[in-house]
């Protein structure tokens, strides 16, 4: 019993291996993406169904790939939304005994059976995030996005709440009970923009990656003084 088990967590191991490698490969070439996250609950008459489809419109029109859970609700409006405007639509698709049935709206997908593996590809190939009214699963991509820039383990990036009446009480809880105990800092708010307007959206997107870019050349222009200085100090 003991081999067997040894053996299965080996295995184990292989397959995580495996679906970080695929994730690399896969998504090493889509370019400034923005992942949009949201209940797999709403239906297509639901506000933030269409709203999810303007985003990622708009989006999609200002050259972002849109990246979602690739599940039905939020995740199908946002990859419908990219998708309309034939922008690349990726979806990051999870193993799920329910609600988690493959949206048709994707044109590149890839499947996970972990989450760790999964929520990895969302940091990493992600300039942003928005997040739609959801639930439970929402909530972790928002609160590990946060976790990650509060610690300084992730550039800072943003992190869009969409739907300011729905995330209301959540936002008045953290700023009224933890600021009161002292568990956050008034600073950690900074990180978090709140709207109800998908250009507003898109401006908040466009003003990080022109300053993204900005940083890039700079970074680039430094390297090039430091090798220009130093190919100087061996000429006679």
């Amino acid at each position: 019993m003991l081999e067997d088990l040894k053996g299965s967590e080996t295995w184990r191991i292989f397959r995580i291996m495996s679906e970080f490698i695929e994730g690399f490969d896969e998504l090493s070439d889509i370019g400034p993406a923005v992942s949009i996250f949201g209940s797999a609950r709403f239906k297509e008459e639901d506000e933030y169904y269409k709203k999810s489809i303007e985003v990622a419109e708009l989006l999609a029109q200002n050259g972002y790939s849109v990246i979602t859970g690739g599940g039905p609700g939020v995740m199908e409006a946002a990859n419908l939304g990219a998708a309309n405007y034939k922008g690349k639509s990726v979806g990051l698709n999870i193993e799920l005994p329910m609600e988690q049935k493959p949206n048709i709206y994707q044109n590149k997908s890839l499947r996970f059976r972990y989450f760790f593996a999964r929520k990895v590809m969302f940091v990493k190939y992600s300039m942003g995030y928005v997040c739609m009214p959801g639930g439970f699963g929402t909530l972790d991509e928002f609160f590990e996005a946060l976790t990650l820039m509060q610690t300084n383990k992730i550039h800072p990036l943003p992190l869009i709440m969409f739907g300011s009446e729905y995330w209301k009480g959540l936002l008045d809880w953290m700023r009224y009970t933890m600021l009161c105990h002292k568990t956050a800092s008034e600073e950690d708010f900074y990180l978090i923009n709140v709207t109800d307007d998908p250009q507003e959206v898109v401006a908040i997107m466009n003003r990080h990656r022109d300053w993204k870019e900005e940083m890039r050349k700079k970074a680039e222009k430094e390297i090039e003084n430091k090798r220009e200085k130093e190919k100087n100090e061996f000429l006679p």
